[in-house]
C-alpha cells in the first residue's frame, strides 16, 4: 500500500470522526457551564450582590465561609442547600462566588445540568488538569424514581477513581432535605425496610454542610423587598408589596425581587 493511499484513508477517517469538543480556558472566566461534552465559558456572570440577600444571614455566611476556605485551598465541605422554591438557594451560591471574586479570590463557578450527571466523571477528568478551585453547581436536584442515580452521585462524593478532584466542591440545591423522596410505604417493605430508608438518606449524608432555606413570614418578606428597593433608591409601600405576594400565593426572595422589578418599571427605571 503506497503512501498516497494511506494519506487518503487517514483523511477519510478524520472526516468521519468529529473533532473533540474544545473546552474553555479554565483560568480565564469567572463562571462556566458543562454541557456533557465540553466546558463553556459564561459570557456575563452577574450574580446578585451578596449583601442584598436578606433573611438568610446564617445560611449565606456559612456558605461564604466554606467557599472562602475552598478558594484558599483549605479543607471545605460539599454543600446541600435545601428548602422551598424561591427562598434564595441558587442566588446565594452565585452571590458567594461573586463576592469572593470581587475580593480577589481565584475561584470559579461551574454549573452542570442535572440531566448530565452521567457525564460527571468525564468533567472531573478535565478539572484534574487545573489547580484552580471550582464550585460545581447542581441546581434543583431530585430523584423521583428509585435510588440508582442517587447511588451514582454518592459514589462521586465518597471517594474512588471517579470521585471529584480535590480542587472541586459540589454545591447542590434541592427542594427536599434528603434529595430522594421518602414514602410511608417504606415502613411496610418486607425486605430490609431500614436498609431502604438508610439508602435513600445516604446521599444527603455525604454533604458535610447542609443548609435549610425556609418559607418567609410577612415581616421577613417585606424586609427583603425594602432591602432591594433601598439599593435602587425606590420608595416602597409595604401593603402593596404584601398584596403582590398574596396574588402569587407565595412569600419568597424570588417574589420580593419580582415585586421590585415591577416597582422599578412603574418608576421608569432599567435594571
Amino acid at each position: 500500500m503506497n503512501d498516497a493511499l494511506l494519506t487518503r484513508i487517514a483523511e477519510a477517517l478524520e472526516r468521519l470522526a468529529p473533532p473533540p469538543a474544545s473546552s474553555a480556558d479554565l483560568a480565564a472566566a469567572p463562571a462556566y457551564v458543562w454541557d456533557g461534552v465540553a466546558i463553556r465559558a459564561v459570557d456575563a456572570f452577574a450574580p446578585v450582590d451578596f449583601d442584598l440577600l436578606t433573611g438568610i444571614d446564617a445560611q449565606k455566611m456559612a456558605l461564604l465561609d466554606n467557599s472562602r476556605r475552598h478558594a484558599a485551598g483549605h479543607a471545605a465541605h460539599d454543600v446541600l442547600l435545601w428548602g422551598a422554591r424561591g427562598t434564595g438557594k441558587s442566588a446565594t451560591v452565585a452571590a458567594a462566588v461573586g463576592k469572593l471574586q470581587r475580593e480577589g479570590q481565584d475561584i470559579a463557578l461551574l454549573q452542570c445540568a442535572i440531566d448530565e450527571l452521567a457525564s460527571l466523571p468525564t468533567l472531573f477528568t478535565q478539572l484534574r488538569g487545573t489547580d484552580r478551585p471550582f464550585i460545581l453547581f447542581l441546581d434543583d436536584l431530585g430523584f423521583d424514581e428509585g435510588v440508582g442515580d442517587a447511588r451514582a452521585l454518592r459514589s462521586l462524593l465518597q471517594g474512588g477513581t471517579s470521585a471529584r478532584p480535590a480542587n472541586v466542591r459540589l454545591y447542590v440545591t434541592s427542594n427536599r432535605r434528603h434529595i430522594v423522596p421518602r414514602n410511608l410505604s417504606e415502613q411496610d417493605d418486607p425486605i430490609n425496610p431500614r436498609d431502604v430508608v438508610d439508602d435513600k438518606m445516604a446521599l444527603s449524608d455525604r454533604f458535610g454542610l447542609s443548609l435549610g432555606f425556609h418559607a418567609l413570614d410577612q415581616d421577613a418578606y417585606v424586609a427583603i423587598v425594602e432591602g432591594y428597593a433601598k439599593a435602587l433608591e425606590l420608595a416602597v409601600e409595604p401593603l402593596d408589596a404584601i398584596q403582590w405576594a398574596t396574588q402569587r400565593g407565595s412569600r419568597s426572595g424570588r417574589v420580593a425581587w419580582q415585586y421590585v422589578v415591577e416597582l422599578a418599571g412603574r418608576n421608569g427605571l432599567t435594571l
